[in-house]
């Protein structure tokens, strides 16, 4: 089923696209209530589904819930601890791992993400602040 292209939907992708940082759904919801006070959340949350479902923008799962990317074309994610920032990796996307873990489990690989987990750099010169106000105290 073929769905049309409205206003709102436009407006939703452009934001999302003038991202660089892997917005949340409500970053995008507050982005989009600025330039149109009459999108509801609930339409921004549903074009945020059906822009997934078509490929236009891809949705990573990240504690504390979902962030969205612009970049559809494989590539690894490196996720902060601390204070939750997302960004890409300069990492290449392997996909030799999906046709090893088809062979491994007789799963059909349609797609497979990589998370890298770490602290931020400005949450670690955060900590290495608040370090040193400790030790001159």
């Amino acid at each position: 089923m073929q769905r049309r292209n409205t206003k709102q939907r436009t407006l939703i992708l452009d934001i999302v696209r003038a991202h660089g940082d892997h917005p949340t759904a409500e970053d995008i919801y507050r982005d989009v209530h600025e330039q149109n006070p009459k999108v509801s959340r609930g339409t921004v949350y549903r074009n945020l589904n059906l822009l997934e479902e078509t490929g236009d923008i891809i949705s990573i799962e990240v504690p504390g819930g979902n962030r969205f990317d612009r970049r559809c074309d494989p590539h690894a994610h490196v996720i902060c601890c601390s204070c939750g920032a997302v960004c890409d990796t300069m990492v290449e996307h392997d996909h030799t791992l999906d046709s090893m873990v088809e062979r491994q489990t007789g799963y059909i690989i349609t797609r497979h993400e990589t998370l890298f987990y770490g602290i931020c750099p400005s949450c670690q010169e955060k900590k290495a602040q608040n370090e040193d106000a400790q030790a001159s105290a």
